[in-house]
């Protein structure tokens, strides 16, 4: 059998079974017995793709039910006090979802992925008790299965590291206690079988950490691998090098490391420092992150090297990191283009992938499926590089010939311009852009794109929630419009439709949160606009009224971060193509009569490195590609850019540079403190900061906002402050929607009114 290993396995089901039998569950349909059962199938089923795909290192305990670190947290019983008198799955989904006496534990971004993770409550007093009991009955189901696993843990560091602090103490305060529930873990594991495999999951190593944490590592893991003799543990690192960390875990007892090559090229720094150590390297080539097939023999040729510098009987193949971030797999994406199809491989797809590196590197004998696998390899990577539908000499001409990159004008002479023109009042009241997406304007969408209803159909009933949206904002006296977004099914999706060098697939979801999936475009080749793609529908928008209505795009490193992007050409180059496509866009909506236009950047901050190393290259080229999006809008076109991220002290530099005229942040939850960074650099361009929190159903009384928008007085003149809630309102239904904005022009009139 190949010396292969998978890092982790997709859960959701290739057929998103778990996220339907859970959805079932939560609204009453059928009991925990049934989750149970499907999730039984679907762990057995996953476990026999990668035994029949002769993987050799299989995973337990890499499957959930909602979330790994949430897994954690009750393997270690660090239960909020909120949920104390709650047990089994009550327990478990509260702290996901909440429930009608406690609000949900916090999400945030797993590292620079699109997934999401429940975040650990610590404080001083936290009290740690061992629950093993999930973790050792995935090991026996597994043995039951006839299948040994290593099994998944999330590293003890990375968990603390990632765990937020309710009281502001330190969270490594806990290290010895946390550590003590492992060892106690680790020894019930050694009892199971005679050599039993751990693999800590410790991402955080890839990123800039302080010495004190670095200081852990050694003692924590030296006392992890000496638990027992028969338990040999695996630190896993992905998304990056880890280098500072290697140097310290080669001097420890542990048995293997596990490095991503694919993202973390400079892994390669270290290799001698493992050889001499005589540790396992377990080397991430295949990608777990993207969908594009793997050129075999470039893997083969990247093994290569490392094994000029380790031992090859000392070298695992695996994949850079779990397969949890890509699609399940290519099998009922019947209806995609063939060829594109002959580019991907998604997560069954890169068992395979897995195999065949394997064996060519270890120099094994091939099957004649092996063979023919091989071929069908090699002619797919070399149709995708000569293929024409990747490559469009005319964007390319054109880019390399652009010379107006920016807007030419200062700020401070466009927002005269703007301000004679649009004659707005001080705290001008609007919204981030999408409003309700009712399941009759869902319905609408997908029956014209099955071809059940006519385009004149559709059309009709896309104006009739246009003009209940316009009418509605006039009603309560909003002072800038939008039209709803009731064209659009997501703000990625519906602009790459339109756009060449995008492809969408029917079934390629991808775990985002518990029972939420995503399906990310795909990004095969340049990209180019043919026709206006919103124009219609926002100049019919201003048709049905007087007053302003904003143009709404997405921004190009948001489509680009929330996209699995072609790999065969450099980030920023496909960055630039979409802006390009989105300054066209902007120059049509403007000299349609739309000039006041939003472009979203909701997605910036995600698209950040996790090497401070590596931010000012980023940040210099998404600028740009903001800056050339806008770079056709005259002077008296306002500008305008949304981002959904709360923490603006280590980049305001960078929203400074982007220039936009007006910036719409959420800060709901925390009054005027995020605002105070704005104060403090002198910025000059408008700021909307968004006065409720759109994430909540609860509706906020005008006496609260009145407070909020008082608090937001304080730090800024009103004639810089926009206000309008923190987020887009698809999510929200429209009664609470209605009574909260009637509530936030009421608020602004009270306040206008005082002054």
């Amino acid at each position: 059998m190949s010396k292969n290993y998978v890092i982790g396995f997709p859960r959701i089901g290739e057929k998103r079974e778990l996220k339907k039998v859970l959805e079932s569950f939560w609204s009453g349909e059928v009991d925990f017995g049934e989750v149970k059962y499907v999730a039984n199938e679907l762990k057995k089923r996953h476990w026999a793709y990668q035994k029949s795909a002769k993987v050799e290192y299989i995973s337990s305990n890499d499957f959930s039910y909602y979330d790994n670190m949430l897994d954690t947290t009750i393997l270690l019983g660090a239960i909020p006090q909120r949920f104390e008198n709650l047990e089994d799955e009550e327990l478990y989904f509260a702290m996901a979802r909440g429930n009608k006496e406690a609000v949900a534990m916090e999400m945030t971004k797993w590292f620079n992925t699109n997934y999401h993770y429940i975040v650990p409550e610590i404080s001083k007093n936290t009290k740690f008790k061992l629950n093993s009991k999930k973790v050792i009955s995935e090991f026996k189901e597994a043995k039951d299965f006839a299948l040994k696993t290593k099994i998944n843990l999330v590293g003890p560091i990375t968990y603390l590291g990632l765990s937020k602090s309710v009281d502001n103490s330190d969270t490594f305060l806990h290290i010895n206690s946390v550590v003590e529930q492992y060892c106690k873990l680790l020894e019930e594991l050694s009892l199971l079988d005679e050599e039993i495999i751990v693999q800590f999951d410790e991402p955080l190593f890839v990123k800039d950490l302080d010495s004190k944490i670095l200081s852990l590592i050694k003692p924590v893991y030296d006392k992890l691998a000496k638990v027992s003799s028969n338990i040999k543990v695996v630190v896993a690192t992905y998304f990056e090098h880890s280098n500072e960390a290697t140097k310290i875990l080669v001097n420890t007892s542990i048995w293997a490391l596990a490095l991503d090559f694919v993202y973390g090229s400079k892994n390669f720094e270290v290799l001698e420092e493992i050889e001499a150590s005589n540790k396992v390297l377990i080397a991430g080539v295949v990608d777990g992150r993207n969908v594009w097939k793997s050129d075999i023999s470039k893997k083969v040729e990247l093994l290569d090297e490392i094994a000029k510098k380790v031992s090859k009987s000392k070298i695992l193949v695996s994949t850079s990191c779990s397969l949890l971030h890509v699609p399940f797999t290519l099998e009922y994406e019947t209806a995609l283009d063939s060829d594109i199809k002959s580019w991907l491989s998604f997560a069954k797809e890169k068992l395979l992938e897995l195999k065949l590196i394997s064996k060519l590197f270890f120099n094994e004998e091939l099957s004649l499926e092996d063979k023919s696998q091989l071929k069908r390899n090699q002619e797919d990577n070399e149709s995708r590089k000569d293929s024409t539908k990747i490559h469009n000499k005319k964007v390319q001409e054109e880019l390399s010939k652009l010379k107006i990159n920016e807007r030419k004008e200062a700020f401070e002479d466009r927002i005269k311009a703007q301000r004679e023109f649009f004659k707005y009042e001080d705290l001008a009241t609007t919204t981030i852009g999408s409003f309700p997406q009712t399941q009759e304007i869902r319905k609408n969408r997908r029956e014209y794109k099955n071809s059940l209803i006519s385009k004149e159909q559709y059309e009709l009933q896309i104006k009739e929630y246009i003009d209940d949206c316009i009418a509605f904002q006039e009603s309560i006296g909003l002072d800038v419009l939008v039209h709803g977004e009731p064209e659009r099914n997501d703000m990625v999706e519906y602009f790459g439709e339109l756009l060449d060098g995008f492809a969408f697939t029917k079934n390629a979801w991808v775990q985002s949160y518990g029972s939420r999936c995503v399906k990310p475009p795909l990004i095969f080749g340049d990209v180019t606009r043919e026709n206006p793609m919103t124009v219609e529908w926002i100049k019919y928008a201003q048709s049905r009224t007087k007053k302003i209505v904003k143009g709404m795009l997405t921004g190009p490193v948001t489509i680009l971060n929330w996209s699995f992007v072609r790999d065969d050409k450099p980030r920023n180059e496909v960055a630039r193509q979409i802006a390009l496509a989105i300054a066209k866009e902007v120059d049509d909506l403007q000299n349609a009569g739309i000039k006041m236009i939003q472009v979203d950047e909701a997605a910036f901050k995600e698209g950040y490195p996790l090497r401070d190393e590596n931010i000012s290259k980023y940040e210099k080229w998404a600028v740009e590609n903001f800056r050339l999006s806008v770079s056709k809008a005259k002077i008296d076109t306002q500008i305008h850019t949304h981002m959904c991220y709360s923490e603006f002290n280590d980049i305001i530099k960078t929203i400074e540079a982007m220039d936009a005229d007006v910036i719409s942040i959420e800060t709901a939850r925390s009054g005027n403190e995020l605002l105070k960074i704005f104060k403090k650099v002198g910025y000059k361009q408008e700021v909307g900061p968004g006065v409720y929190d759109i994430h909540s159903p609860r509706v906020p009384s005008v006496e609260e906002m009145v407070v909020q928008i008082k608090a937001l007085l304080e730090v800024l003149p009103k004639e810089q402050l926009w206000i309008n809630p923190d987020c887009g309102l698809k999510t929200r239904k429209w009664p609470e929607v209605k009574q909260s904005l009637e509530n936030m022009v009421k608020a602004v009139k009270q306040v206008r009114n005082e002054k």
